[in-house]
């Protein structure tokens, strides 16, 4: 295998002296004020090394990146029943829009854009209190990650319970088509605060090493499952930028607009990476450049040979 640290070590002493980093999700206070220079990147492989560079062992706040463990815990609970809930398909819209879900009588595209991932946490959230489904989501992620150290940042929360005007209307246009089975306050209480999850590049690439399929890895879901997820973060984890990640890439990936990507080589690795400047899909920018970087390095991409 390639030189991974030196890769890495390269990558970010590149990226450093780019000027256009992208512009952090201003809509949400808390993310609006990290510094955009912050940089991390780490790297799990399937043989069970470890690689960091950068700002890889700063938390940061994961958002949209929690779909993919709260999807896992779904198709766990529900198995293909999910899919009479959301679709599979990518959306060719704004991760935040409307227009599809009117079009679509309140059935979200796919489980990665906002409203499908708040139609994922009802469905989870049945017969539970919002506290007692966060508490098993902690616990998924922390054993995925092996490490008891990941937490709730409950001030990100409350930032985006007082701005989420977007992600509440979306969820009372669901209400009106029966959509949602809970009270949109308790599904959304349970979104915000999974979205405010705190991790580094470190643990992030850690906590997806379930999804690698590979041999002596956490056995978190069953592997049909790894592998439905690994299209759907193929066809989907990018928004409207899901094929063009995917066409310049070429491998399963999810971003969050705090600015980090969790991105899998199946059968070989996990990669988490962190910049909170975003491109205009709402992608981190440098993550994404970071990611491409690495892949054409490697030779990572599951269309090659």
């Amino acid at each position: 295998m390639a030189d991974l640290a030196k890769i890495l070590a390269e990558i970010v002493d590149e990226l450093s002296a780019r000027e256009n980093r992208g512009v952090p999700a201003t809509y949400i206070p808390e993310l609006a004020a990290i510094d955009p220079k912050k940089f991390g990147i780490a790297v799990e492989t399937a043989e069970g090394e470890s690689y960091v560079a950068g700002d890889a062992t700063e938390a940061f706040s994961i958002q949209s990146v929690s779909k993919v463990f709260t999807l896992a815990i779904a198709l766990g609970r529900l198995g293909d029943q999910l899919w009479g809930r959301v679709g599979r398909e990518p959306s060719g819209q704004a991760f935040n829009s409307i227009l599809q879900l009117e079009h679509e009588q309140g059935r979200p595209r796919n489980p990665f854009i906002n409203a499908g991932a708040i139609a994922v946490t009802d469905a989870i959230l049945a017969g539970h209190e919002p506290k007692e489904l966060l508490g098993e989501l902690l616990h998924f992620v922390r054993t995925a990650a092996g490490d008891d150290d990941i937490h709730i940042n409950k001030s990100v929360a409350k930032s985006e319970t007082n701005t989420g005007h977007r992600n509440f209307a979306l969820a009372h246009f669901m209400r009106s088509y029966n959509r949602l089975y809970n009270p949109p306050e308790l599904t959304l209480g349970a979104y915000f605060h999974q979205c405010a999850i705190e991790m580094s590049c470190a643990q992030l690439a850690r906590a997806g090493r379930f999804l690698m399929g590979a041999p002596g890895m956490p056995r978190m879901v069953a592997p049909s499952r790894v592998l439905r997820i690994n299209a759907i973060m193929m066809t989907c984890g990018h928004y409207d930028a899901s094929g063009d990640f995917a066409f310049r890439v070429g491998l399963p990936g999810k971003s969050g607009v705090g600015g980090g990507i969790l991105c899998i080589v199946p059968g070989k690795a996990s990669i988490a990476v962190w910049s909170p400047g975003l491109n205009d899909q709402g992608n981190s920018k440098l993550g994404t450049e970071a990611i491409e970087m690495l892949a054409t390095r490697m030779g990572w991409s599951v269309f090659s040979g």
